[in-house]
């Protein structure tokens, strides 16, 4: 198991007291606030208690006035609008939003949606898209989490009659397409005070415009929330201001009265219990995913648009079963980039990883590159043929820029693109033991050593007898976790094994331990070869968050622990926050 750095958070022992003073709840809890700027009382208030009144007016928005007028006038006119999104959660859901909106408010006859093919039309806004727009009639496009980069794309649509409303989240170029009305927080004039919206997220401050303009009671937006919050948690965007708004309220729709395909997404997971935002993430983002990676996106809206529980499930169930494809192609992708890996001494000493056959499945390289990162922590591309070229994915470890080493490598590949931890690349056949080895020469040139060694950031430390249900009930109320806003992670110092500790199915321990005659149980999941540090009875530090684990009608609070070292050997540096 890789060895693991670790990093305690500190914060400004001034602003913890006073929040103790006003909020009455544990020291501990009151760091972990200050640490997350919430360091008075109206702040943790808001944090704590959100409210669908602390969403912002949609119409702060640049262009917001200019893209509803825009959609008014083709109600007034029965135009044809095509909503085009991307094949991600975060744009398959934006579509479903928005398509079920037009067609309940305007007609259903008017509207339909186009999602791409990952494969034959790649990201974004496609002339095969706008082609099938011309052809079909339709002079208004919809785009959702994609068209701020599309400026040729949607010049070529312009001069064939048909008007863009670009609704996206992505960084903007300098130059903007010339769409009649954009939508994005992050561009240069726009006033709007949140700018960590999701696709989705923006395309819902276009709704909630439109029910506005359209005088209909708020209901009339509040109905694709939990569609909101699976884009939140599937795109990893910050849970803070809004985000968290919409997360929370979206998962209480989600429980209460879901979407149809999230309620045929949860029956077939087997999923029984409260939905949180945990779940969304790994319940229904890589079944979403998993149809525009192996096969077809448009399953994904047809989902979540469907009229009745059983349609859902039509379409839940092939979602489902690409997922069981797509686990099985990256399974059998990593066990064979980690023997490619294993075989030579050399690749085992570089500060990068390249591995290259060109069978493996498109729609998986990313996410196998990410698993790889858990065996040989570094920056990580792994590539496959597509049709005459090879294409691939990177991905990045905390703090290393993959996309600027990539530029580095430009004049090796035929296209890249991406961001600071993720992007992907097209280069020809015969230059891939060429960009391996140019890849390596500049990690190795820029990265530091500590960049090397995974990064476990600790919120505070505690001992066994801070942990009580009161200290568990404030956690459970920072939900909805998510970036910036992360499930607490505690250490606790010097405990030992209470001699119950054990193996479980030859991977996981579970845990038993002791501090001060307190005795505490926990798991943790794919330790066992970290066994013989407790079989030492040595006293060991332990990393972990706090959980509940229900048995038999009752809960108990339990460790997830995270990892673990013997307390001689432990070593926790101070870390203030960014």
């Amino acid at each position: 198991m890789l060895q693991k750095r670790w990093n305690i958070l500190t914060a400004d022992d001034d602003k913890v007291q006073q929040l103790y003073a006003s909020l009455k709840i544990h020291p501990v809890l009151c760091k972990i606030l200050a640490q997350r700027y919430l360091d008075d009382y109206d702040k943790a208030k808001q944090f704590f208690r959100p409210q669908l009144s602390d969403l912002h007016d949609p119409s702060l928005m640049k262009d917001m006035d200019k893209a509803v007028a825009r959609i008014s006038k083709a109600f007034d006119h029965q135009e044809k609008i095509l909503v085009f999104g991307d094949y991600d959660v975060d744009g398959t859901t934006a579509v479903s939003c928005m398509l079920r909106f037009l067609q309940k408010f305007y007609k259903s006859d008017k509207v339909d949606f186009y999602i791409p093919h990952r494969y034959r039309e790649g990201y974004g806004v496609s002339k095969k898209g706008i082609d099938f727009a011309i052809e079909n009639g339709f002079t208004l496009i919809i785009s959702l989490d994609c068209g701020i980069k599309s400026v040729e794309l949607i010049q070529y649509a312009r001069e064939n009659g048909i008007d863009f409303i670009v609704c996206d989240h992505h960084m903007p170029d300098d130059m903007l397409p010339p769409a009649v009305a954009i939508l994005n927080p992050k561009q240069k004039g726009c006033n709007y005070p949140y700018k960590e919206l999701c696709g989705c997220g923006v395309g819902f401050k276009l709704i909630s415009a439109l029910a506005r303009h359209l005088k209909l009671d708020d209901s009339a937006a509040a109905e694709y929330l939990d569609l909101v919050a699976t884009a939140i948690a599937a795109d990893i965007v910050p849970m803070t201001g809004e985000n968290r708004v919409l997360a929370f309220y979206g998962l209480k729709k989600a429980n209460e009265n879901p979407n149809y395909g999230i309620l045929a997404l949860k029956e077939l997971s087997g999923v029984q219990k409260e939905l949180f935002i945990n779940s969304l993430v790994f319940m229904i983002a890589p079944r979403v995913n998993a149809a525009g990676r192996m096969d077809d996106a448009r399953k994904a809206v047809q989902m979540f648009i469907a009229n009745t529980p059983l349609e859902a499930k039509h379409y839940a169930e092939q979602l489902h079963l690409d997922n069981t494809e797509r686990k099985e192609a990256d399974k059998n992708i990593t066990e064979e980039a980690l023997a490619i890996i294993e075989n030579d001494v050399v690749w085992q000493t570089r500060k990068s990883t390249v591995v290259f056959q060109s069978h493996w499945h498109k729609g998986v390289v990313g996410i196998v590159a990410s698993r790889l990162i858990d065996y040989y922590y570094r920056p990580t591309i792994v590539l496959t043929q597509s049709g005459e070229y090879v294409a691939g994915s990177a991905r990045s470890v905390a703090g290393f820029n993959v996309y600027e080493a990539i530029h580095q490598c430009k004049d090796l590949l035929l296209g890249y693109g991406g961001h600071f931890y993720a992007a992907g690349m097209t280069l020809a056949l015969d230059k891939v033991e060429a960009f391996r080895d140019r890849f390596e020469e500049v990690v190795s040139a820029t990265i530091t050593p500590d960049l090397l060694v995974p990064e476990i950031i600790i919120d505070a430390e505690v001992a066994f007898k801070d942990l009580k249900q009161p200290f568990y009930n404030i956690i459970h109320q920072m939900e909805p976790f998510g970036p910036e806003n992360m499930r607490p992670l505690f250490v606790v110092r010097n405990v030992t094994d209470s001699g119950y500790s054990r193996v479980v199915k030859e991977q996981h321990i579970k845990f038993s331990l002791r501090q001060d005659n307190i005795l505490f149980n926990g798991i943790g999941f794919g330790m066992a070869k970290k066994f013989h540090l407790l079989e030492s009875k040595k006293p060991v530090d332990v990393v972990f968050t706090l959980d509940e684990n229900e048995w038999n009608n009752e809960k108990h609070l339990q460790l997830r622990v995270i990892d673990f070292r013997l307390a001689e050997d432990s070593q926790v540096v101070e870390k203030a926050v960014s």
